[in-house]
């Protein structure tokens, strides 16, 4: 699986699995990127607010690999939103990766973490930040270019002013918490869905459903999870420092009927996602359950 690939619009490739490095502290990036790639990954997704792309990059110059051979995201801070400052995160981001080019840079939120609850979709200040996306893009320092927990009115406003559509948009999907209206809304246009958290930080381990439904595939609750994101045509961004837990998440060469791909769908969670509760996106998640 770690072989298999999507294509995206402009016709770059883009690893159906990637490694997430969510977490990982700098100076532990390294040794994790380095094991991943090592079992086999090509994709690895981090960003500026992770504070680990140093230690990332170190790991892509480690590597015994070509360039060429892998797949590189980042994302620009989500408090970023003009053209100026834009500019210089994308400069600082090649800067600490070590690299000529980036494979896919993408808008971390469609608005600043500290106001990600709030009303206020700052459109102008997104399509500020992408106008120096787009210009990389076409400096060829980026390959590919996209945006991350961008919500229907957040996609409408930026394919109403982009020059270059964006190419994916990555979003919090699991098995019971599925977002189809933004999933579908992005798939009609053409956008790659990535899914981060896609085994929800362990919280799905307590579901009877999955439990069961595991047990009948004869495979672990991450391995189900993350054929669940496959077969709905979005990209698993699993991410673990276990060398064992990276190897089980990429063996998923198996298929999930449709009846139960229905049951999965059906899934409404109250998941305790535990320490990340307090994070914006899942703390918007546990709001709306009130």
């Amino acid at each position: 699986m770690l072989e298999e690939s999507y294509t995206l619009t402009n016709g770059v490739k883009i690893p159906k699995i990637g490694y997430g490095t969510w977490m990982i502290d700098n100076d532990q990036a390294t040794e994790k990127v380095l094991e991943a790639i090592k079992l086999g990954y090509r994709h690895i997704d981090t960003a500026q607010a992770y504070g680990n792309e140093e230690g990332v990059g170190a790991a892509i110059q480690a590597a015994e690999l070509k360039r060429e051979e892998l797949f590189v995201t980042t994302k620009l801070a989500a408090e970023i939103k003009d053209y100026a400052g834009a500019v210089k995160a994308i400069e600082g981001s090649l800067e600490k990766l070590g690299l000529d080019y980036i494979d896919l840079m993408i808008i971390h939120s469609p608005k600043p973490w500290a106001d990600f609850q709030g009303d206020d979709h700052y459109f102008e200040g997104n399509v500020a930040a992408w106008r120096a996306l787009e210009e990389a893009y076409q400096a060829g320092k980026l390959r590919a270019i996209g945006v991350s927990n961008f919500e229907v009115a957040d996609l409408e406003n930026l394919l109403k002013h982009a020059t270059i559509k964006p190419m994916v948009n990555q979003v919090l999907a699991h098995i019971g918490q599925t977002p189809f209206e933004v999933i579908d809304y992005s798939q009609n246009h053409q956008l790659l869905v990535e899914a981060y958290s896609p085994i929800a930080h362990g919280a799905m381990l307590r579901s009877e459903t999955i439990t069961s439904l595991a047990k009948k595939y004869e495979v672990t609750i991450p391995q189900l999870a993350i054929r669940y994101c496959l077969q709905l045509d979005l990209l698993p961004l699993p991410k673990t420092e276990n060398p064992e837990h990276m190897q089980n998440n990429a063996d998923v060469d198996f298929q999930i009927s449709d009846e139960d791909m229905e049951k999965l769908k059906a899934l409404n969670s109250d998941f305790d996602y535990g320490k990340s509760n307090d994070t914006p996106v899942f703390r918007k998640i546990m709001d709306k359950r009130k």
